[in-house]
C-alpha cells in the first residue's frame, strides 16, 4: 500500500517537525532555567541567610562578653541592659540558623550542642526579668554570665559551621554556573538543530520540486521543438507525480498520433504517386502528339497541367522524404567528408537556379579545415535545402554566401548559408525547424508545406549536430548547422 503524501502534506509534516524540535528545545531550556532558579533561591533563602545569622551570632557573642566585662568593671546597669539585648539577638539568630539548617535535613550536631550548652545558662528573658525588678537578689546577676571559655568554644564551632556554609555556597555557585552554561549550550544546540532541519527541509523540498519541474520543462521544450522525447520518470506520488503521469500520457498520445500521421502521409503519397505518374505520362503523350495534332491553345493548357503535375510530384516527394527521415530511422553511410569539396559540389548543384535569378554565389571555406564524418548524400541534401530557400527568398541581382567556419569549440565545424532576403520575424525563428511550420508572411507569399527545414533538422541531428538560424528583418538571414569534426 503506497502512502500518498501531497506537497501540502510534506510542507505540513516538515513544519510540525521544526515546531516539535523548537518547542522541545524551549522545554529543555525551561527545565534547566527552573533548576537554576531553584538553586539560586536555595542559595539566597538558605545559605546567605545562614551566613548572615552566623555573622550576627558571633557579633552578639563578642558584644555579650564585652558588656559583661564593662559591667563587672564599672557596675553600671546600662551594660547589663546591653548584655541582655545582645543575648536576645543571639537567641533569635541561633533559632533562625537552626531552623534554616534543618530545611530538608537533620539538625547539625554542632548547632544542637551549641543550643544545649546555651540553655544551661539563664536565658535573655530571665535577665530581662531581673532588670525589670522581678529579681531582688543582687547576687543573682552573677548567674547570668556565660564563661569566656564557653563563648570562645562557641565562636570556634560557629566559625567551623561558617566555613562549611561558605563551602556550600561555593559549590552551589559552581553548580549554578554549570547549569547556566548547560542551559545556554542546550539552547544553542536546539537552535542549531532546528535551523539545520529547517535548512535541510528547504533544500529537500526545493530539490523535490525543482527536479520534476526541470524535467517537465525539458520535455515541453522537446515537444515545442517538434521532438517527442522519452517519458518522464515518476519519482513521487504527489502532485508532481500526477503532473508527470499526465505529461507522459500526453506525450504518448502525441507520439502515437505523429506516427499515425506519418504513416498516413507516407501511404497516401505512395498511393497518389501511381495515378499521378499515369496522368503525367498521358499529358506528355498528348503534348508529343502521339494521339494526333494539337493546337496552340491546347498546348498552353497541357503545359499548365504538366507544371502542376510536377509541383504535386515534388510535394509528394517532400512528404515521403519527411516520413522516411524521422530521427533514428535513417540508414546512413558514414565516411569522411572534405568541407571544401562538399561546399563546391553543393554550389555546383544549385548553379542553374542561381544563374536564373542573376544571383552572385560566393564560397567562403578556409584552408586546412578538418573533415567531418557523415552521410555525404544526406548532408548534401540538407545544404541544398538551405541553398534552395536562400535562392527562393533572395531578390534578383543579390548575393548569397555559402561556406564553412571553425566553431568556437575546436572539434566542431559550422556550415552556413547567408542571404540578403527579407529576414524572419523574431517570433517565427523558434519554430522554423518544426514540421509543417511556415511563417505568416511565407504562407501569404510562397507555396509549400514547411518540410524543408524539418528535413534538415532530422538529418543534422542524426549526425549528432545542431541546426541554427540568425536573422534580422530587412537585413537577410543566415541558416547553418554545426557538426563534429573527424577525430585527429
Amino acid at each position: 500500500m503506497n502512502l500518498r503524501i501531497g506537497i501540502t502534506g510534506k510542507l505540513l509534516i516538515w513544519f510540525l517537525v521544526i515546531i516539535a524540535i523548537f518547542y522541545g528545545t524551549i522545554l529543555v531550556l525551561y527545565i534547566n532555567v527552573q533548576q537554576v532558579v531553584r538553586l539560586s533561591e536555595s542559595i539566597v533563602a538558605k545559605n546567605y541567610a545562614i551566613a548572615s545569622g552566623i555573622k550576627k551570632m558571633m557579633e552578639t557573642l563578642l558584644s555579650m562578653e564585652e558588656n559583661k566585662q564593662k559591667y563587672l568593671l564599672l557596675k553600671k546597669a546600662d551594660y547589663l541592659v546591653f548584655f541582655n539585648e545582645a543575648q536576645r539577638d543571639f537567641e533569635e539568630n541561633l533559632d533562625q540558623v537552626i531552623r534554616l539548617t534543618a530545611m530538608g535535613h537533620e539538625i547539625s550536631e554542632v548547632w544542637r550542642d551549641v543550643s544545649d550548652d546555651y540553655h544551661t545558662y539563664p536565658s535573655a528573658s530571665k535577665v530581662h526579668a531581673y532588670l525589670a525588678g522581678n529579681v531582688k537578689d543582687p547576687e543573682a546577676v552573677n548567674t547570668f554570665w556565660i564563661p569566656e571559655s564557653v563563648i570562645n568554644d562557641w565562636i570556634g564551632k560557629i566559625s567551623d559551621e561558617r566555613q562549611k556554609n561558605e563551602l556550600e555556597i561555593e559549590q552551589a555557585t559552581r553548580e549554578l554556573n554549570r547549569k547556566g552554561r548547560l542551559s545556554a549550550k542546550n539552547g544553542l544546540i536546539g537552535l542549531a538543530v532546528c535551523s539545520l532541519v529547517g535548512f535541510l527541509g528547504i533544500c529537500y523540498l526545493a530539490y523535490s520540486m525543482i527536479r520534476p519541474l526541470r524535467e517537465l520543462m525539458n520535455g515541453i521544450r522537446e515537444i515545442s521543438s517538434d521532438r517527442l522525447g522519452t517519458p518522464l520518470k515518476v519519482r513521487s506520488q504527489d502532485e508532481f507525480g500526477e503532473l508527470a503521469h499526465a505529461f507522459n500520457e500526453m506525450s504518448y498520445r502525441l507520439r502515437k498520433e505523429e506516427r499515425m500521421r506519418s504513416d498516413f502521409i507516407s501511404m497516401l503519397s505512395h498511393e497518389i504517386r501511381t495515378p499521378l505518374t499515369s496522368i503525367r505520362e498521358s499529358v506528355n503523350m498528348i503534348r508529343e502528339e502521339v494521339m494526333g495534332p494539337i493546337n496552340n491553345r491546347q498546348e498552353k493548357f497541357l503545359g499548365i497541367a504538366g507544371s502542376e503535375i510536377s509541383r504535386i510530384s515534388d510535394l509528394l516527394s517532400h512528404l515521403m522524404q519527411a516520413s522516411r527521415l524521422e530521427p533514428g530511422l535513417l540508414n546512413m553511410q558514414l565516411a569522411p567528408i572534405d568541407p571544401h569539396t562538399f561546399i563546391s559540389e553543393c554550389a555546383k548543384n544549385i548553379k542553374l537556379a542561381v544563374q536564373a535569378k542573376r544571383i552572385e554565389l560566393q564560397i567562403h571555406v578556409p584552408s586546412q579545415l578538418p573533415p567531418v564524418v557523415g552521410d555525404h548524400k544526406q548532408l548534401q541534401q540538407a545544404m541544398l535545402n538551405y541553398l534552395s530557400n536562400a535562392v527562393k527568398f533572395s531578390e534578383p541581382d543579390s548575393r548569397i554566401i555559402v561556406g564553412v567556419r571553425q566553431h568556437r569549440l575546436k572539434n566542431r565545424l559550422s556550415f552556413f548559408v547567408k542571404d540578403n532576403g527579407p529576414g524572419i520575424l523574431d517570433e517565427d525563428q523558434a519554430y522554423l525547424f518544426n514540421k509543417y511550420y511556415r511563417g505568416l508572411r511565407e504562407r501569404e507569399r510562397l507555396e509549400g508545406v514547411g518540410l524543408g527545414l524539418s528535413i534538415v533538422k532530422n538529418i543534422v541531428e542524426s549526425h549528432h549536430g545542431t541546426v541554427w538560424v540568425s536573422s534580422q528583418v530587412g537585413r537577410g538571414s543566415t541558416f547553418g548547422f554545426t557538426l563534429p569534426s573527424a577525430p585527429g
